[in-house]
């Protein structure tokens, strides 16, 4: 009997460390470090997905870079992910560049859409139409941040076009500024944008033609990994692989964001508390 009682309590004990051990595995998680472009979109898609694997036990840092930082970023494994390479056009550089050294896990939003977009009280349907009177539109071209797909797709556009008119670089905030202060005043603009894009739930704008197909066609929003995620932390790659959201889930969290006040974390951390269904598949 005292064989069998010294027997238990080694037993115990060693369970009790094996415990300890898988306890202590698990709160060893690897840090994980998001790069993303700050863009209304990117910002609920990151923001959702920082939420998610925090609650499987990540701490989650999220660095904002320009376009080509972010996928450079992932490529070098400074950064180990991030939900915003827009493929095939967008982005069609950095991808051509970085595809060896980096991890497509493929779409995570389906349907997304860059051009140029005006009012709908201005009486253009083209971009050829710009021409007819440059000076309407003050000579110039609202953009966004200088290296960015769009603004290169955008400089094509004016080249192959012959359009008499500049670009101007900016970021998402100072286009949709210009934006807003035009639209008050019922002045024409051509702004450089995409969707998903709260401004077109805000005010009602059309894209303009491109019969050049200069902008592209249908895009896909994609999740970007390291190559060493997956031995690093396989249950984020899970997660990561498995996530996607709709351009109507997006759009709803960007015009949340876009509220006075509105913090993006938070809002992200109200979509994951609604949308437990969607949340779950994703860690399954």
């Amino acid at each position: 009997m005292a064989f069998l009682a010294k027997f238990l309590k080694t037993a115990a004990v060693a369970a009790t460390a094996l415990g300890l051990a898988a306890g202590a595995a698990q709160a060893e998680k690897k840090d994980l470090t998001l790069a993303y472009v700050e863009w209304s979109d990117t910002v609920v898609a990151t923001n959702i997905v920082k939420t998610v694997l925090e609650e499987a036990g990540y701490k989650v840092k999220l660095v904002p870079l320009s376009g080509a930082a972010m996928w450079q970023a992932v490529a070098t494994g400074e950064a180990d992910a991030m939900v915003a390479g827009w493929l095939p056009a967008t982005h069609e550089a950095y991808n051509a560049k970085l595809k060896d050294k980096v991890v497509n896990l493929g779409p995570n939003l389906s349907g997304a859409k860059i051009g140029w977009a005006v009012p709908t009280y201005v009486d253009i349907t083209s971009i050829e139409d710009i021409n007819k009177d440059p000076a309407k539109f003050g000579g110039k071209v609202i953009g966004i941040d200088p290296g960015a797909g769009l603004m290169k797709a955008s400089e094509k556009a004016i080249k192959d076009y012959g359009l008499k008119v500049k670009l101007v670089e900016g970021s998402d905030a100072t286009m949709v500024a210009a934006l807003k202060d035009a639209y008050a005043k019922k002045e024409p603009i051509v702004i450089t944008t995409w969707t998903p894009h709260w401004m077109f739930a805000e005010w009602d704008l059309k894209y303009l033609a491109d019969p050049k197909n200069v902008f592209g066609g249908e895009e896909t929003v994609n999740t970007i990994v390291s190559t060493k995620l997956k031995t690093e932390a396989p249950e984020a790659y899970k997660i990561l692989d498995n996530f996607s959201l709709s351009l109507d889930d997006e759009q709803k969290v960007m015009v949340e964001n876009n509220k006075p006040g509105a913090d993006p974390a938070a809002t992200a951390k109200a979509w994951v508390a609604a949308n437990k269904a969607k949340v779950d598949a994703w860690m399954k």
